[in-house]
């Protein structure tokens, strides 16, 4: 293969991924032609092509594809695509084509990479990393899961002596990388299509683990086992790094950070919920051992605004509250729900949730029934495929789903006719919540919820 920086175009196929979206974004900045396919049309591939990314939305095969060369491109495509022409094109003429993860680990090489792993969580731990690096006016580049609403892109580059990069479980792809610095922050069981058990998942971590140098540091969310020596991190209890004494004043969450050494009292963050204080504590933690003072720790987490889509909170003055999340999987839906009740405890609170694949659906169904019967009233929504065809599923429906939840106040809508339900509804609270297509209903919630009076974030 050649070396990358020997390409002149880069052409992705499924490129509105957060992940792929990032390395077009790389590229480009550094000069390249970047082209790209993929099926929808979102927000994401309009601020590609906004910056310059030429970009179709059908699978065939166009002047531009056939005017490449294949010893001046580089195909760059996604597992989630599985049968597609334009690759099926690149293929047969024997261009270089590799998955996305193989030329993350390619761009790292050179670096020293800080790689954030775990089923939940990593994209908040791997973003708050990245702003504090450049907080620090640290040389870094950073590829990112969801887009920061401090960089307002899933892409920034800073320098080139560290890369942070969202290290991705499915599919193996952080297999692909070569960590210096790692973070596990969880290893529950997800993508089940792809590993079968918790057990083989749990392998799969303990092999990204031993991915890191010894004389480099793994730091991993204490009580999780992964088979090498590691420094542990927790919340309310001693570890190598923990954060204790939280209490809430305002919106605001006050806590302590302890070393070995070390009590740093009066950090301020502004992200909910306990597990997002975990991923302030390893994100501190490495900061640390990259050997940034605390005082500008301080300042720079005191700032960050998070991730679009984590979270996602406003406030209106008629007293309601709209809050907008991508979580997918029991563990964050229930982590979501925490701290809206821990908050809001008597607050009526309707969600909008639309589950992401057939399989994790079947898969996870009494934990997804679980987590959304703690909502007063449940608007459930298709089922979104992605990379799944229904006919491989035929008995997992949202209509199955909705059978185990134990609400008494359900039901089921397509996502076109859910913002007309969402209007007749009666609430304190609304939560969208899921990693499919709902992110479309968000603007017009927030049109609607807004009225003529500002939101107040």
């Amino acid at each position: 293969m050649n070396n990358l920086n020997t390409y002149q175009n880069f052409y992705f196929v499924g490129i509105g991924g957060i992940g792929m979206s990032a390395l077009a974004r790389y590229f480009h900045a550094s000069g390249k032609k970047v082209l790209g396919y993929d099926k929808t049309n979102t927000k994401l591939t309009q601020a590609l092509m906004s910056e310059g990314i030429d970009i179709v939305f059908e699978d065939v095969i166009n002047e531009k594809i056939t005017a490449l060369q294949k010893e001046e491109t580089l195909v760059i495509y996604t597992p989630a695509i599985k049968m597609l022409g334009i690759l099926d094109y690149f293929n047969d003429r024997q261009f270089e084509v590799l998955k996305r993860a193989k030329v993350l680990g390619l761009i790292t090489e050179n670096t020293e990479c800080i790689a954030v792993a775990g089923t939940h969580g990593k994209t908040t731990t791997s973003t708050l990393v990245s702003h504090l690096c450049k907080e620090a006016d640290l040389p870094f580049s950073c590829f990112l899961g969801g887009i920061s609403e401090n960089f307002k892109s899933n892409f920034l580059y800073n320098g080139s002596q560290y890369a942070v990069v969202e290290a991705d479980e499915y599919d193996r792809s952080f297999l692909n990388l070569s960590p210096d610095w790692a973070v596990i922050t969880s290893t529950d069981a997800d993508h089940l299509d792809i590993y079968g058990d918790k057990n083989t998942i749990e392998e799969g971590f303990r092999q990204f683990a031993a991915l890191v140098p010894n004389d480099k540091q793994l730091f991993v969310r204490k009580g999780i086992e992964i088979g090498r020596p590691s420094l542990t991190y927790a919340v309310n209890e001693e570890a190598d790094y923990y954060s204790d004494n939280l209490r809430m004043e305002g919106d605001q969450i006050y806590f302590d950070f302890h070393t070995s050494d070390e009590t740093v009292k009066d950090f301020i963050w502004e992200i909910p919920g306990i597990h997002n204080v975990e991923n302030a504590t390893v994100a501190l933690a490495i900061l640390h051992n990259l050997g940034v003072d605390f005082e500008t720790l301080k300042k720079a987490i005191a700032n960050f605004m998070g991730i679009k889509r984590r979270y996602t909170k406003h406030r209106y003055p008629n007293g309601k509250i709209y809050i907008d999340d991508y979580a997918h999987h029991p563990t964050e839906i229930n982590a979501v729900l925490g701290s809206i009740r821990t908050f809001y405890p008597d607050r009526r609170l309707l969600v909008v949730f639309q589950p992401h694949l057939f399989s994790r659906t079947r898969d996870f169904a009494d934990g997804f029934a679980e987590s959304l019967s703690r909502a007063d009233e449940l608007i459930l929504l298709d089922i979104y495929p992605a990379r799944e065809l229904q006919e491989n599923f035929k008995e997992i429906t949202s209509d199955w789903l909705l059978k185990k939840v134990t609400l008494n106040k359900k039901e089921i809508s397509t996502l076109s006719e859910a913002f007309q339900k969402i209007k007749e509804k009666d609430f304190d609270i609304l939560l969208t919540v899921g990693a499919g297509n709902i992110d479309t209903l968000y603007d017009p919630i927030c049109e609607w919820m807004n009225g003529t009076q500002s939101a107040q974030r």
